[in-house]
């Protein structure tokens, strides 16, 4: 099914799964390993295009139940998020890694324990619109989601899921409560509607809302290990951001020992185009 980009686009079996993979740039060059939160497309293609474009070979995957991914039942996923770690320790193996790997939203979570769990597959990490404890209440020194936002975005129905469009226009509706682009959110909406492999409710939620992740297992806690983690880290995280507010990747910064900050003033959940040079020009001085 692809994309909907234009690049190669196939799987790779990493820890007894299926990974579904785009790859851009040259395949000799370093490697950039960007984790979905949960699908690929949860990394915009400007930033990608940028990341090649500096000297990377660009690889963005889905985890498990999303994509091209192996899919299985979302309803009651049997793997936990160590084995999402550890597939992105093996497939950064299988890439001919090491890896510099990146994580946004629920996959920066498996980005943080794999670079804890697996040093050896990482030479630097990346840590987008995420935080260091799993889905569920936060620890009390972290802000928790902005409570009146999620109450607007709870109250909006579900659409039907077999219907593309309406799939598409309530990713948009979402956006503008979130503080996000409805414009670009419809069209990456509609993109993963098309790399869903079936309509049931289940499997469309875990691959537009990732609401698969809110059912696998996370223990056991990673947040007091986070001054384990040697390798270079920048954290990036939108200041107007109302699911993970923006003192969650405060907190990152400040527990992973040397790790730089970089907040995007008119961002919110996402990562806009507009801040695509931005956030590529960071993550390539890592290394």
């Amino acid at each position: 099914m692809g994309s909907g980009y234009g690049h190669p686009m196939f799987t790779v079996d990493a820890n007894e799964v299926a990974l579904g993979i785009e790859s851009l740039g040259d395949d000799d060059a370093p490697l950039v390993l960007l984790a979905g939160g949960t699908t690929m497309l949860s990394w915009p293609d400007a930033l990608c295009e940028r990341l090649a474009a500096g000297g990377r070979r660009v690889v963005r995957y889905d985890l498990r139940d999303s994509g091209e991914s192996t899919t299985t039942d979302p309803e009651a996923p049997t793997y936990t998020l160590r084995d999402l770690a550890a597939d992105a320790a093996a497939l950064a193996d299988a890439l001919g890694g090491p890896a510099h790997f990146a994580g946004i939203g629920v996959g920066g979570m498996v980005a943080q324990v794999a670079a804890l769990d697996h040093p050896g597959a990482f030479s630097a990490l990346t840590l987008a619109g995420t935080r260091a404890v799993a889905p569920g209440p936060p620890d009390d020194d972290l802000p928790d989601h902005d409570q009146a936002t999620m109450s607007r975005l709870f109250a909006h129905p579900m659409p039907d899921w077999t219907d593309r469009e309406a799939v598409a226009e309530f990713a948009a509706a979402g956006a503008e409560i979130l503080g996000d682009e409805p414009v670009a959110a419809r069209a990456i909406a509609a993109r993963i509607w098309d790399r869903t492999p079936g309509t049931a409710p289940p499997v469309q939620m875990a691959n537009q809302m990732g609401m698969v992740f809110s059912k696998i297992d996370c223990n056991p806690r990673w947040r007091e290990r986070l001054p384990e983690i040697e390798v270079p880290t920048l954290v990036v995280h939108g200041r107007r951001d109302p699911f993970f507010p923006v003192g969650n990747g405060e907190a990152l910064a400040r527990e992973i020992p040397g790790a730089r900050l970089l907040v995007l003033e008119e961002a919110a959940t996402a990562i806009p185009d507009a801040a695509a040079g931005e956030v590529a020009e960071a993550m390539l001085a890592l290394g």
